[in-house]
């Protein structure tokens, strides 16, 4: 049995230049599983505490020194000895030394950095990659991925409202191909971008960044770059939006402001998604409504659950619990699993399979704030989730988890997902 001889954790910097907790577990064998932990920006009121230190003459507060020291010692402590192949009794005991629901007392980032490290050395152990050792035998295909090549938002500086603007390549026979045509279709954009007098800086997530004249403007250029780059839209490639609506939803009211502040009701809004749907090919729309706005919530799904997929993100935060209220009240038909939400592989893997045993689609997704560390390209294959959604083809912390996927589709010749998990 390989037991684990030391925890370590150590301060390094994520793709925003902020720090973060790079965490490695040694074994008795010497084996060495690395792991470092993503960050958001547009974060979820009800996510896991990331633990930040708030001393402002250290990276303006944004250290994690304290989060160090905690899997430097208390869960080291608590960790060394135990096998390192039983990954749901390590997290039971990373819950147990935390003792608060929302790792409050440890911080979400030191408990996941540990909990992601143990997975890491266990494969590495076993000889196995981490999709095979967290899917076994029952891995089917590549996700499809959800790139997304306009950012704004708390994604960027621009005036555009809407977070994520994604084109959708399901519509092809490998992920190969796939990535490949998004990738044409991102290089593109920037053509037309560059043609239309607007700049290309990019933000957070690679996507490109410039203003716009409303928000719907960055739909019609994403429809143009596919058609320019050969591509058939609502056949072979599809859009998709991050909306972020938490952000602009304010004393009861969701507050807009491009092209002009403006105050929308629930209805105005969805009226708004509903006449984006008609004109063009979107297949997905994430967080249309705020994290807590269970009612309209329910609205939407039931105006606009049967064309799209509805994803909850700051709705569900990749919690069992709040997944079940979803789901008993109909809300939503997916959701978003992001690792640092919650805190562990265990309850990640928990909120996955819920997901699927009442029917929802799981949508696998990076943080604004990413490392290199492709763990979750290794979990949109073990769980056959069917999509991902890890930024612009561009970034090394973005193009990592997608180099990721190729590697697996050519070592393990898997299918890809394509429309079989997006088409109603």
């Amino acid at each position: 049995m390989r037991h684990i001889a030391d925890i370590r954790a150590r301060q390094v910097l994520d793709s925003r230049g902020n720090p973060t907790l790079e965490v490695d577990c040694i074994l008795n064998d010497r084996t060495l599983g690395r792991a470092s932990v993503p960050s958001g920006a547009s974060t979820g009121s009800f996510e896991a505490l990331e633990l930040r230190d708030k001393d402002e003459s250290k990276y303006l507060g944004r250290g994690v020194l304290q989060a160090v020291d905690n899997v430097n010692t208390i869960i080291c402590d608590r960790l060394v000895g135990m096998s390192a192949t039983d990954q749901y009794r390590i997290d039971r005991a990373l819950l147990e030394l935390d003792g608060t629901p929302n790792k409050s007392r440890l911080g979400a980032n030191a408990v996941l950095g540990a909990s992601l490290a143990v997975c890491r050395a266990a494969t590495m152990t076993a000889e196995l990659d981490i999709y095979r050792y967290l899917g076994g035998a029952g891995t089917k295909y590549l996700p499809v991925p959800l790139l997304n090549i306009i950012n704004g938002g708390a994604h960027s500086s621009n005036n555009l409202d809407v977070q994520e603007y994604m084109v959708v390549p399901a519509g092809f026979d490998s992920f190969a191909d796939a990535l490949q045509a998004a990738t044409e279709v991102y290089q593109h954009l920037r053509l037309l971008l560059e043609d239309a007098g607007m700049n290309t800086t990019i933000g957070d997530e690679g996507g490109f960044a410039p203003n716009f004249d409303n928000d719907e403007e960055p739909l019609e250029f994403a429809l143009r770059a596919i058609e320019k780059a050969g591509y058939k839209p609502g056949e072979q490639i599809y859009l998709a939006l991050d909306v972020a609506a938490s952000e602009f939803h304010k004393n009861g009211h969701y507050s807009l402001t491009n092209p002009a502040d403006r105050r929308m009701t629930v209805d105005g809004l969805i009226d708004q998604y509903e006449s984006w749907i008609n004109k063009y090919p979107i297949i997905s729309l994430e967080d249309g409504l705020a994290e807590d706005d269970w009612k309209a919530w329910k609205t939407l799904t039931e105006r606009l659950g049967k064309r799209v997929q509805l994803v909850g993100d700051d709705l569900f935060v990749t919690n069992v619990e709040r997944l079940r209220k979803g789901i008993d009240e109909n809300v939503a038909n997916a959701v978003l699993i992001k690792p640092n939400q919650i805190g562990t592989v265990s309850e990640t893997l928990d909120c996955i399979k819920v997901a699927v045993d009442h029917g929802y689609r799981t949508v696998i997704s990076h943080r604004s704030g990413e490392t290199t560390d492709h763990f979750i390209a290794d979990l949109a294959v073990a769980t056959n989730a069917g999509q991902i959604k890890t930024g612009a083809p561009c970034r090394g912390e973005r193009v990592a988890k997608y180099n990721r996927l190729l590697r697996i589709e050519e070592h393990d010749q898997l299918g890809y997902a394509g429309l079989s998990t997006l088409k109603r």
